[in-house]
């Protein structure tokens, strides 16, 4: 199934869709099975406009994510769920008789939902997160943020090994008597604190102005707060195919005349893929270290 969009929108939709086409050649998903089938289908969309704009293509697209989804299951990454949800998204707007509309409400309401869920979880579900202990164990555990709380949460090498330890569970019935210690300089404190309660601020904020229906004049908030979040939150947090999924939907709902925030979105873009390319944080320990 094909339906060639009029002239009016294919310019802008078909940046929407070569964005998602490339985050899927970056970030190969799923078994050996599936995997090859989403490059080619994306590769082919990139080269060929008609394969691009079939709507066939992204039922595809949104079948073998699902595939990776049921094999992985329940452990595949959250945002291989919502680009299910936005690859089928595409293939049914890109079916209909005005696919820039149906896909822009299709993606104000993916961004808006995402955030909801994430701000439920984070303020109501989980009880280890208001009160700091989930990056509070992430920057000392998770060794992706591992630069970051050097530079940021003024640990040393030494101390964030430490306190690796100390986190480390012991065999039921032991006890240790002079064990590692726990470092939390002041620094680290007021970095767990700022990113616990500026990411749940960010992010409820986003789901309400993005399932909120606002008049045009106050819309160009949708796309400052998406934008500001996926700035600041990308260059630190390790998972930029959620970013440039973000970024990718949030461009379907940029007015058509509207240049300067569709070239907002695409110049942030860009920085994400540099984020993942570029150990800017790593040279930075470096350079503080090494003065």
């Amino acid at each position: 199934m094909w339906r060639q969009p009029p002239d009016s929108e294919q310019g802008a939709i078909s940046i929407v869709l070569r964005l998602t086409a490339i985050m899927l050649l970056l970030r190969p998903m799923g078994p050996w099975w599936v995997a090859p089938f989403i490059l080619a289908i994306a590769g082919l969309a990139l080269i060929f406009p008609r394969i691009l704009h079939a709507a066939t293509s992204w039922y595809a697209l949104a079948i073998l994510c699902a595939l990776r989804i049921v094999f992985d299951w329940p452990l595949a990454d959250n945002h291989v769920y919502l680009l299910t949800y936005w690859c089928l998204a595409v293939g049914l707007a890109l079916g209909s008789e005005r696919p820039t509309q149906v896909l822009g409400s299709s993606g104000r309401i993916l961004i808006g939902l995402a955030f909801l869920f994430a701000v439920v979880w984070k303020a109501g579900l989980s009880p280890d997160y208001l009160d700091g202990k989930f990056f509070q164990v992430t920057f000392l555990t998770d060794p992706r943020f591992e630069d970051i709380t050097r530079l940021v949460g003024g640990l040393s090498a030494e101390q964030l090994n430490e306190s690796r330890e100390y986190l480390r569970p012991l065999p039921e019935g032991a006890e240790v008597f002079d064990g590692p210690r726990l470092h939390e300089p002041p620094a680290f404190t007021y970095l767990v604190f700022v990113s616990t309660w500026a990411t749940l601020l960010i992010e409820a904020l986003c789901a309400l102005l993005f399932l909120a229906p606002l008049s045009t004049r106050y819309r160009l908030l949708r796309h400052l707060t998406l934008l500001l979040f996926c700035l600041a939150t990308y260059a630190i947090a390790p998972v930029a195919g959620f970013g440039w999924l973000l970024l990718a939907m949030g461009l379907s709902i940029v007015d058509e005349n509207a240049r300067k925030i569709r070239t907002g979105y695409i110049v942030v873009w860009i920085l994400v893929l540099l984020y993942d390319g570029i150990p800017w944080s790593a040279m930075l320990v470096d350079l503080v270290a090494n003065p």
